[in-house]
């Protein structure tokens, strides 16, 4: 085995590009990331008119609002990372995004269940190119000091993907049908991709880092196996030929020691526990809440839904999701433990008007007390995304986002709105009306909130001690 020896090349510490060209970019970028929610949220919108169309239960709308979508998203989005750490990552973003639009598209052909679920499964693959290489980007474009704010930029792309599905998703299928909605959808974002190849280029990587940081993982080339894992990683390579076998080993014992190195970190651990266990609800909560009106309150006009939706998303979780990055910025200055106690606090407040805008009778209210639900939700996205950049060494920046994301979603996108249609038909079948199931099926993800907050009170009292071995920084 032989590695790069730390701290290989320093880097200039003189920004690479203009104040206006790096706003640009994120701008572009946070576009591309608001297509990625407006084809992943539209499913959950579409719902109701795709489930009546279709014939389908709930279980099996579930499974394509989160398994069928997650199970190839996650996966290969580990390759894909590690692809983006030593190639191309602008191309990566802009094929990615093709891909994803395209499958969109083909959801509005399909004829039955097997047919939408293999689009869905094409729209979880290309999406899987999306987000990492993007936070790696943006890592090379802003240092460390801003990157949670760049990053919850970044992260409005949620927010305004599902503003975007909710108030012109939600018009469309008003108008026309769910299967002309996914059409038009699908067809802006390949031309989209093209725009961004044009027009964004591949920065220095690591230029935003001080001279001379340590990058154990920079030209990391494996030869021999060492403990349990990398021999049986040695053993199922031997089938390939020999030079074959001998990249293969090295390029799956890289990442096997990439994930070991990250997950051995306190503070990523709980990045992980507390952003999966937090969206986790929020997945469950968006692919149902249109199925929770539409049997909640069936009197109230389904468009209206839709637009106070897109409004509430809009509004409230845009604000959520720009303040929760831009506070932590400011305050991490005198205190790294801000990553971990302000989405606490966020967290913690919302548990009250989560409940209440789930069980109280009135569709207006409930509306009402969404929004300051949406806003507190978001808080947390910029910090986290910012930190796993942070923590992990510069050569497996994408991979570091994409690990991360393989836990989140395989857990909160591949199962939580999948637990929720499980679980509705669980209690259905013992006798409840489907109205009141799917009420204490979507209540009880309240649950993974409070798990949410655990990780995220561990990852304050632990952050600032992985801070300075990350950066070299004396703890604050």
């Amino acid at each position: 085995m032989s590695e790069a020896a730390a701290g290989d090349d320093a880097v200039s510490s003189k920004p690479e590009f203009s104040r206006a060209y790096r706003l640009y970019v994120l701008i572009v970028l946070t576009a591309v990331y608001t297509f990625n929610f407006v084809d992943r949220q539209i499913m959950g919108i579409l719902a109701p008119a795709i489930q009546k169309d279709l014939g389908l239960s709930d279980s099996q709308l579930g499974i394509l609002i989160g398994f069928a979508f997650a199970v190839l998203y996650t996966t290969v989005g580990i390759p894909i990372a590690r692809l983006a750490d030593r190639t191309n990552r602008v191309n990566i973003v802009a094929i990615s995004l093709a891909a994803w639009s395209g499958f969109t598209a083909l959801c509005g052909l399909a004829q039955n269940f097997t047919q939408l679920a293999l689009a869905r499964v094409g729209v979880g693959i290309g999406e899987a190119g999306g987000s990492p290489p993007s936070h790696s980007l943006i890592s090379d474009l802003y240092p460390k000091e801003k990157r949670a704010g760049a990053l919850a930029v970044y992260a409005l792309g949620i927010p305004i993907g599902v503003t975007l599905a909710y108030l012109g998703g939600g018009w469309i299928v008003q108008n026309f049908d769910w299967r002309t909605t996914f059409l038009a959808l699908g067809i802006p974002g390949v031309l989209f991709a093209l725009l961004f190849k044009l027009t964004v280029r591949e920065p220095t990587r690591g230029g935003t880092e001080e001279v001379g940081a340590q990058d154990a993982f920079k030209g990391l080339k494996i030869a021999e196996p060492v403990g349990l894992v990398e021999k049986v990683l040695r053993q199922m390579t031997l089938v390939l030929p020999k030079k074959a076998a001998a990249s293969t080993f090295a390029e799956l014992a890289t990442l096997w020691r990439a994930a070991k190195h990250l997950l051995s970190i306190p503070s990523y651990r709980a990045i992980v526990i507390g952003l999966t266990a937090g969206s986790f609800a929020s997945y469950a909560t968006a692919g149902w809440i249109i199925a929770f009106f539409g049997r909640s309150h069936p009197d109230y006009a389904m468009i209206n839904v839709f637009f106070w939706l897109g409004i509430i998303n809009g509004t409230a979780y845009v604000l959520g999701v720009f303040v929760g990055g831009n506070l932590v910025d400011r305050l991490a200055i005198k205190n790294k433990s801000a990553y971990g106690w302000v989405p606490v606090t966020a967290l913690a407040l919302n548990v009250p008007f989560f409940l209440g805008a789930m069980w109280i009778n009135d569709p207006v209210w409930s509306l009402v007390l969404w929004w300051p639900s949406h806003l507190l939700t978001g808080f947390y996205l910029g910090p986290c995304f910012a930190l796993a950049q942070t923590l992990a060494p510069v050569s497996i920046r994408a991979l570091s986002t994409a690990i991360f994301f393989f836990i989140l979603n395989m857990i909160a996108l591949g199962f939580g709105p999948t637990y929720v249609g499980f679980l509705s038909d669980i209690l259905a079948s013992g006798g409840m009306d489907s109205e009141r199931s799917l009420r204490i099926a979507l209540s009880s993800v309240i649950i993974a909130g409070l798990i949410s907050i655990g990780g995220f009170v561990y990852l304050a009292k632990k952050l600032p001690a992985d801070w300075k071995k990350a950066t070299g920084e004396k703890p604050s």
